[in-house]
């Protein structure tokens, strides 16, 4: 539903509507939000001084706001510096709602390959973009630390000296601040995001303890809810959506020694976990001796298709969800280089398949981010862009509004 509030106000009042209508033709069916009252219809007459609430003046409102909308978001740091309303506009979640409602999603690459730094990617502009610098200490940035977009919001998980601690990323304010603390806090957890919502389930907390423990955070609110318990307790899992549904997969089990195959099933309409059996047979033969020496499995959505990066086979295999099982349909990128899976991200970018990982060229790091959009032939990777960086990936997430 469309929000009524942007820059404060929007004039739902039967009158204003069918005046509109007469008008505008066709206003009765449009999305975007109505002129304030007393703009005018954004009709400037002779002698009156030009209100920037109008956005473009000779368009009118719900015309600016619907070519903003079409603009990449790259483009909204420039659109904002044109004046306050632009600059309110591209800085309010309800924006991002509308973009939402018209099925208008960017993919973005969120990640970190230095201790300090933290980077964005843009697919379709090909583009690199810094972020601030989280202002905290020493031990938080040297601490192991877990990434997640939710929304408008990048959420990093890590500890300081005494305790653990979130730093939240806004998009809208191109800030970070501190984020609202787990009603359990935890590490090595699986997670996931699906519009404004995201799942934390499993992990560990504290003292190690293995979880079967999930929450669920709303950026609307800011606020987390504990979730029901799933049948297991895992660490070191991964998770994901698929069909309005999240998933938590594979890990260790809560003997700490014990390599998880089956996956849990959250559905989020019944609020109730199901165990699926062998759902992760993957053997990766580097992780069986010992369990805890390679990464989390490495999988991702796409169109509702669950996919699997095999680190050692250097195979891309697709989820059979009709008998449960996998099957391999292709390798690698050439340079998707891991370490027991550690140092390479493999994600879902929109439409997109994506690696991003590198290697060292004559002492120096490569950073390569590669795609493939599925279909029914073998991966051919395209490669979207390279830079000069630390090739090994900590942290990597996708930001879709």
């Amino acid at each position: 539903m469309m929000s009524k509030n942007i820059e404060g106000r929007v004039d739902d009042s039967k009158e204003n509507d069918e005046e509109k209508n007469q008008e505008k033709g066709n206003q009765k069916n449009s999305i975007f939000l109505s002129h304030p009252k007393g703009s005018n219809d954004g009709k400037q007459h002779a002698g009156e001084t030009s209100d920037s609430s109008f956005l473009i003046q000779q368009l009118g409102r719900d015309i600016s706001i619907h070519c903003l909308l079409q603009l990449s978001r790259s483009d909204y740091g420039s659109v904002a510096a044109l004046n306050t309303s632009f600059r309110s506009l591209t800085r309010s979640r309800e924006l991002y709602q509308l973009r939402r409602t018209m099925g208008i999603i960017e993919h973005w690459v969120y990640f970190s390959c230095e201790v300090f730094k933290w980077e964005a990617f843009d697919p379709n502009r090909g583009r690199w973009m810094q972020l601030p610098k989280i202002i905290c200490d020493e031990w938080f940035m040297l601490s192991d630390k877990e990434l997640l977009a939710i929304g408008t919001e990048l959420l990093v998980f890590g500890k300081e000296l005494m305790a653990p601690k979130i730093f939240k990323y806004s998009l809208l304010t191109n800030m970070w601040s501190v984020g609202k603390m787990l009603n359990t806090p935890r590490c090595l957890f699986a997670s996931a995001s699906f519009g404004g919502i995201g799942i934390l389930a499993g992990g560990c907390d504290m003292r190690g303890n293995i979880l079967s423990s999930a929450e669920i955070y709303n950026s609307n609110t800011g606020k987390w809810e504990t979730l029901p318990n799933m049948n297991k307790a895992r660490k070191m899992c991964s998770g994901v959506f698929m069909d309005g549904k999240f998933y938590a997969i594979g890990g260790i089990a809560a003997d700490k020694i014990t390599q998880l195959t089956c996956g849990e099933e959250f559905d989020m309409t019944t609020k109730e976990w199901r165990e699926i059996p062998n759902m992760f047979s993957i053997r990766n033969e580097v992780l069986e001796t010992p369990p805890a020496s390679g990464s989390p499995p490495l999988i991702a959505v796409v169109k509702n298709v669950l996919y699997a990066a095999d680190y050692s086979q250097q195979e891309v295999k697709k989820y059979v969800k009709g008998n449960n099982s996998w099957v391999t349909i292709g390798g690698f990128p050439a340079q998707a280089s891991s370490m027991n899976g550690w140092g390479l991200a493999f994600r879902a970018c929109g439409d997109k398949l994506i690696f991003l990982g590198g290697h060292n060229l004559h002492g120096r790091g490569i950073l390569e981010i590669n795609a493939w959009v599925p279909d029914k032939n073998a991966p051919q990777w395209n490669r979207l862009a390279t830079k000069e960086s630390r090739s090994f990936v900590d942290n990597c997430t996708m930001m879709g509004c």
